[in-house]
């Protein structure tokens, strides 16, 4: 596919005007006011795994509505002092999978938490953190679940466990929580953007080919999954359209970039379909906070970087967290 969006000296100025709900401040607050009251319930249980330089805790936490959330914490072995946190989420139809694959981190000596998604994990890597919410009609898929009301949809509950995942994490003896960083990719760089957004202290995120930005451009520019799930939606439920635009502006990760003020490194692919570069871009340009920085991929899809931008992160975040 060849580069298909705004050309880059554009997407650079690309800022387009948020149009975010008055009371979106407000509805996060009471949201996570909402969930704080509950216990966090967390838990670590050591696990035996083949692996001898990384040591593995199953971790339980109280997410949204005090419904159970698992979760992945590694840090080297024989660890004693407190680490560098690095919290990461996972990208879209994916699950917390299996512990050895969660090796990087660990192994460049910082504490990692691994959420799993509720209700997700049966795409590319399992999960184990049921839904028990349920909801209206929805096309098939996580994107228009409970779309018709923004209490109702699934990513409240999704973001909402993000920020009680770093808090549980932070719980951990081996972690520091003054050295947290939040990072995913796709779906993880959105809850990484909100999760920057809902959490003031961060001490730096890393979101990579980020989702859920400038949504409304997104689904009228490409036609690709997931964002194709909110089309079908349309195409079915007509009349709608302005309704569920009102509820996606409450998760939108442009309004969540401009309360962000941690050092912050995004990445893009310019030929992504999945996540137009236009839309990371309006993400980025909107990011409050004055260390930022945007790593292009011109011809790269939704890969983004791949592993040279993993080792970049590495670099990156090894120095955000170690002036700390």
């Amino acid at each position: 596919m060849a580069q298909f969006d705004l050309p880059l000296d554009a997407l650079r100025d690309f800022r387009p005007e948020p149009d975010e709900p008055e009371d979106f401040d407000l509805f996060w607050e009471k949201t996570l006011a909402e969930t704080r009251s509950r216990a966090p319930a967390v838990r670590f249980e050591s696990v035996r795994t083949p692996l001898t330089t990384v040591e593995v805790h199953d971790v339980t936490f109280a997410g949204f509505g005090g419904h159970p959330v698992k979760g992945w914490f590694l840090h080297p072995a024989g660890a004693r002092r407190p680490l560098p946190l690095v919290v990461e989420f996972v990208s879209y139809g994916g699950g917390r999978g299996l512990p050895h694959t969660h090796l990087l981190w660990p192994s460049a000596g910082f504490a990692h938490f691994v959420m799993d998604t509720r209700g997700q994990g049966s795409g590319w890597s399992p999960g184990d953190t049921p839904d028990p919410v349920g909801g209206g009609p929805a096309f098939p898929g996580f994107l228009t679940r409970g779309v018709g009301d923004p209490h109702d949809y699934y990513y409240r509950r999704v973001f909402t466990d993000a920020v009680r995942a770093v808090e549980a994490a932070r719980t951990h003896p081996l972690a520091d929580a003054a050295r947290t960083a939040v990072r995913g990719s796709s779906q993880g760089g959105a809850i990484t953007l909100a999760v920057g957004g809902l959490v003031p202290d961060l001490a730096a995120i890393a979101p990579d080919v980020p989702f859920l930005c400038h949504v409304e451009r997104a689904v009228t520019l490409t036609d690709s999954f997931p964002y194709k799930e909110i089309a079908g939606y349309l195409k079915t439920h007509r009349g709608r359209v302005a309704d569920v635009f009102r509820t996606l502006a409450y998760f939108d990760g442009v309004h969540f970039a401009a309360r962000s003020r941690a050092p912050a490194l995004f990445s893009t692919g310019l030929e992504d379909q999945t996540c137009p570069p236009s839309t990371v871009f309006a993400a980025f340009n909107h990011y409050a906070g004055e260390d930022k920085h945007i790593e292009v991929y011109p011809f790269n899809e939704h890969e983004g970087g791949g592993p040279h931008h993993e080792e970049l992160q590495l670099r990156w975040l090894a120095q955000r967290l170690t002036e700390r």
